[in-house]
């Protein structure tokens, strides 16, 4: 027995490069199978579970803080090009509509994270962040500068991006949405300007990222690029254009980030808490897919498009189902960002004050 122990590998005794090769192996295989399951943001859980196996079993790297706030900036321009030019009039036009689903949503999420911060297990406000209904990776990344464990908030969000990425998939399916005909593509762009507005691009993420750090703003790395990216953008200063590699290694650097910071006792904690954590998360789907149901029967919203626009999951995730089926795409995103807005904007001041209400309750 203890020469078969004696024989099995240790990570913690490998040199630097041999990690740093198994890492990224791992992270591309991962990433592959992820892809091939067609699971939303492969990209960023493939990388994040190889660095997370790697980690707990004490082969981690090093990862510069350099690279991991760059890789912030790249992801936050990226956010900020997804954001539609028919956000405001969408939002305007149906303004009530917009109020009472994006509330409900919110509402329903930060209950259920405050039920879970009473029944304690998670610290601080952990619970509040991990069940925050915004961007899996916005979440996970700012909750970190406001007393939350980002490990565990991690485990949170995307095992929610997971399960509502698979009810959103099995709802579209269920009711047998067409997919939308094949649109025009777009004219060619020359390779000189695509390079230029690449360069531009980088240039803005990368450079707002350091300088919300430098302001010592919490999630500055990714709210000043996702913010200026919007701003230029709309002012006609740059175009977003990032490369699918770009934003793959992006993607990467952040999951090996998140990654990187479990240990062997965080993954036991997790896995005591991954009952409740799934019930917390089927709870809150059932309670949007009411608020859904609500907007159909009020509302006269499209059953699908309804369910997908009150979906609690990722934004990204979401983006990537409507378009492959023949729903109101541009209601189902005005109501998606309107919810992470909202979440981006009210989220830290809730989570203060669910947290110090948790703290008079003990």
């Amino acid at each position: 027995m203890r020469n078969t122990l004696a024989s099995r590998p240790d990570p913690a005794r490998w040199s630097l490069a041999i990690r740093w090769t198994v890492l990224l192996g791992g992270s591309v295989l991962l990433a592959w199978l992820l892809a091939a399951a067609h699971l939303a943001a492969a990209l960023l859980l493939g990388p994040m579970a190889a660095a997370i196996a790697l980690a707990a079993s004490g082969g981690g790297v090093p990862m510069p803080r350099a690279a991991f706030i760059a890789a912030q900036g790249v992801v936050g321009v990226m956010i900020a090009s997804k954001l539609p030019a028919s956000l405001l009039p969408e939002i305007a036009r149906d303004w009530p509509i917009f109020l009472a689903g994006t509330f409900s949503t919110v509402l329903g999420a930060s209950t259920l994270g405050w039920v879970m911060a009473r029944a304690g297990g998670l610290p601080g406000t952990t619970a509040i962040w991990g069940s925050s209904p915004g961007a899996a990776t916005v979440m996970t990344l700012m909750s970190d500068s406001y007393g939350a464990d980002m490990r565990l908030v991690a485990v949170m969000q995307y095992t929610r991006v997971a399960c509502c990425a698979i009810a959103a998939t099995a709802v579209v399916r269920l009711f047998g949405v067409a997919h939308p005909g094949v649109t025009a593509p777009a004219p060619a762009t020359p390779d000189t300007l695509i390079v230029i507005e690449v360069a531009k691009t980088l240039a803005l993420g990368i450079g707002a990222a350091f300088l919300g750090l430098r302001l010592k703003v919490p999630g500055g790395g990714l709210i000043f690029p996702m913010g200026l990216g919007l701003a230029a953008s709309a002012a006609g200063l740059v175009t977003i254009t990032l490369p699918a590699p770009v934003l793959a290694v992006s993607y990467a650097v952040v999951g090996w980030g998140i990654g990187l910071r479990f240990s062997r006792e965080v993954l036991r904690h997790a896995a005591r808490l991954l009952p409740r954590i799934l019930a917390s998360i089927l709870a809150l789907i059932a309670i949007c897919a009411g608020f859904a149901g609500l907007l159909v029967v009020f509302a006269g919203i499209e059953p699908v498009t309804a369910y997908l626009a009150t979906s609690p999951g990722g934004a990204d995730s979401v983006a990537i189902i409507a378009a492959g089926t023949q729903v109101d795409v541009p209601f189902v995103m005005a109501m998606q960002i309107a919810r992470f807005l909202l979440v981006l904007i009210a989220g830290p001041a809730l989570a203060r004050a669910l947290s110090q209400r948790q703290a008079r309750a003990r």
